[in-house]
């Protein structure tokens, strides 16, 4: 229940509970019971299965923080192993609320995390990269509202299409014909005949803009989505930053140098990004010699980089997780609770075939469901007062399903 974000209070129901007891065999515990006995269980396991499944490897570390609905700084800490042959495995260790966030309350969120993965002693020589929201990806996000902050009239014209779309039927109807699979933005209309004819206005006097915007920037969404895919080899994520470098020196405008200019500082501040270029050097054979690369990292080391992340993407994923479990009736969970169900669900196995089955079930196929006879014809593996059988592969799953995710994104 906690892998599948189902808040325990619905045991209570008596046809889920029927339903469980009927074809598991088992007498299902109380609420409570629950809450006081397995979570902190379950939560326990988890963390095991973490710590032995990064046993003998090199890691990376991401810590990202954000606030939430009840004005909390909330940070979150990602690890993943680092392969040389293959992408790792990636995993939420921890979650805490900071005070304030800074270079302080990071710091003292990594130790504390290094120390939940490794009770017996931090392993340091195995962290091996640290991602922060400074990585190369987050530097485009920055070059790209740059770009939006030289057209203030483009972006009333986004806010104005937001506001006179939504729960407008006919041009809802409409836009879909003209658009079909542009998704609404989830804003309110107010005054839609007014907003209409300042559009209109708008859309004839910023028609050069968005035809500059397009034919020169108009590749940088799919450039950070690319940039985002899970499993990425550096050697690919340095080549899509590369190419992002030099259509944007193209660009011989007044504002295309500005833009340009941005995209340089963004870089030139990220040193760790001038290590990682040194390293796929090596890797891919351009680089003969180790020097600029930090005095500690071993030859060893250098080829569990192939495909180290270069984008905290990954904190942002179990962000939306967050935000799943924080619904407006469940906003007095206490945080530790709130933390064992998160880690518990953004870590869960991967689901066998007969749970697949079930899940994938069409909705209409439950009216034939009667207590005591079960899922007659529809279900033919299940039959009441027999246990079910789980199975599940034996690595886990990436913590949070590889979907695009973009802060350009409505």
């Amino acid at each position: 229940m906690l892998s599948a974000n189902i808040p325990l209070h619905k045991i209570n129901n008596s046809e889920f509970r029927l339903f469980l007891e009927t074809y598991t065999n088992r007498d299902i515990p109380s609420e409570s019971k629950l809450r006081k006995n397995y979570v902190d269980e379950v939560y326990s396991d988890t963390l095991n299965k973490i710590r032995n499944n990064i046993k003998g490897n090199k890691i990376w570390v991401s810590i990202d923080e954000t606030i939430d609905v009840n004005g909390r700084y909330v940070a979150n800490v990602v690890i993943g192993t680092l392969q040389t042959d293959q992408p790792g495995k990636v995993y939420l260790l921890n979650t805490e609320i900071l005070d304030k966030a800074n270079y302080s309350t990071i710091t003292k969120l990594f130790d504390k995390s290094m120390f939940l993965l490794w009770p017996d002693g931090i392993r340091h020589d195995d962290v091996l990269m640290f991602l922060s929201d400074a990585a190369p990806s987050h530097g485009i996000h920055r070059v790209a509202e740059d770009i939006r902050g030289k057209f203030p009239e483009i972006d009333k014209l986004i806010a104005k299409i937001k506001q006179i779309f939504l729960k407008a039927p006919s041009r809802i109807i409409l836009f879909k014909n003209k658009v079909p699979g542009t998704l609404l933005p989830p804003q309110p209309i107010s005054h839609a005949r007014v907003h209409g004819l300042r559009l209109h206005h708008t859309i004839i006097s910023t028609s050069a803009d968005l035809v500059f915007i397009h034919s020169n920037y108009g590749f940088l969404p799919d450039t950070i989505l690319k940039l985002e895919n899970q499993g990425l080899p550096i050697v690919e994520a340095i080549g899509i930053i590369k190419n992002v470098q030099n259509k944007l020196e193209n660009i011989f405008c007044k504002i295309g140098i500005s833009v340009h200019e941005k995209f340089k500082k963004v870089i030139e501040k990220n040193t760790g990004f001038e290590t990682i270029i040194k390293i796929n050097d090596v890797l891919t054979g351009q680089g003969k010699c180790f020097d600029g690369l930090p005095e500690d990292l071993t030859i060893n080391d250098i080829a569990y980089f192939k495909y180290a992340p270069l984008t905290s993407t990954d904190v942002e994923r179990s962000f939306s997780r967050y935000k799943n479990l924080m619904a407006p009736n469940r906003r007095a969970f206490e945080f530790e609770n709130l933390k064992q169900a998160l880690i518990v669900q953004c870590n869960k196995k991967q689901s066998c075939s007969a749970i697949s089955t079930i899940i994938s079930r069409p909705a209409s196929s439950l009216f034939q469901y009667r207590p005591g006879t079960g899922y007659v014809g529809v279900l033919s593996n299940l039959t009441p007062n027999s246990s079910l059988s789980v199975c599940s592969n034996s690595s886990d799953e990436q913590i949070i399903p590889n979907r695009p995710h973009s802060r350009l994104s409505p």
